[in-house]
């Protein structure tokens, strides 16, 4: 059998940097990352010229404006490359007649539900990020039917920059700092959303039928508050020797920020494990995969 192509949008991202690690693994793929300035999503016109280099099977749309307070001053910037871009591969892939993996957000929803949400509860973004992630989702949908928009939150990983690193950083200086305790959600490992991607697009290249296509949530099973989160990546490291700090738990309201978050960002993913027969792990055994593999990495940093 022939090797896969897989084209990723962007290079330096969590999910990014996690497909690629996960390709370099699996012989029956190749994943090709390719982020600016050969592929700008901020520049629509000139994705057809860049992608038509290759011949592929699938498309996965990774590459996001993700900076949700610098959204509320950049919302062109943001709308262009959250909305506009993914817009045009989905237009792309469909001329192609190849399937196209679309990576999405909590941040759709307000937070005001006390459940996880469902793929089919009302939407309503409380900011520019949400809102143009928002209307990429629609415009992709829009496009093309041969699609799967992925929705995920809390992400973090050994790569870029993400809670769990900042976590660490931060107790290797001090001995306590405040985490906010009131916001909920699935913490979700860019390792575990790159295998789930992989097995979507193995799903999608192997069946046309309809239910494997649309929206799906897709996070680490269980639920954690920013301070449960950092409690547990505390536990972690101390175990394994490494830095650690108390939590003091405080109202979002103590840390005031541009952009609104939601209060809850569980998402219910039972409809991803129904369709494609997949369940994320729990975020704890996940975390501690991570947590100590960047100990590990900064050990060998040290010794070196």
């Amino acid at each position: 059998m022939s090797r896969r192509r897989y084209l990723v949008t962007g290079s330096k991202g969590q999910v990014v940097q996690s497909l690629v690690e996960r390709g370099k693994v699996d012989e029956n793929i190749e994943i090709i990352a390719s982020g600016r300035p050969m592929l700008d999503l901020a520049q629509p016109e000139s994705l057809e010229a860049a992608i038509s280099r290759v011949e592929l099977d699938l498309i996965v749309s990774a590459a996001a404006y993700t900076a949700v307070d610098q959204a509320e001053t950049e919302e062109g910037q943001a709308k262009a490359v959250n909305a506009d871009g993914p817009a045009a591969l989905a237009g792309i892939a469909s001329a192609r007649g190849i399937p196209l993996i679309h990576l999405s957000t909590d941040y759709v929803f307000d937070g005001s539900k006390q459940a996880p949400y469902l793929e089919s509860d009302p939407v309503a973004p409380l900011g520019v990020y949400g809102r143009t992630k928002l209307e990429g989702e629609r415009r992709i949908l829009a496009s093309s039917d041969n699609v799967v928009i992925l929705r995920t939150a809390w992400v973090y990983s050994p790569f870029g920059r993400n809670f769990v690193k900042t976590m660490i950083g931060v107790a290797a200086t001090r001995d306590r700092l405040n985490v906010v305790a009131d916001q909920v959600g699935n913490p979700t490992s860019a390792l575990d959303i790159a295998d789930c991607v992989l097995a979507v697009a193995a799903n999608l290249l192997e069946s046309n039928d309809a239910s494997l296509r649309g929206v799906f949530h897709m996070a680490g099973a269980g639920e954690a508050s920013w301070a449960d989160f950092a409690e547990e990546i505390f536990r972690v490291s101390a175990a394994s020797g490494g830095p650690s700090a108390k939590v003091d738990r405080i109202p979002s309201s103590a840390y005031p920020t541009p952009a609104r978050r939601p209060a809850n960002s569980r998402l219910d993913c039972s409809r991803l494990q129904s369709a494609h027969g997949i369940r994320l792990p729990d975020w704890r055994q996940s975390t501690a995969e991570v947590v100590e593999r960047l100990l590990r990495y900064q050990g060998n940093s040290s010794a070196s």
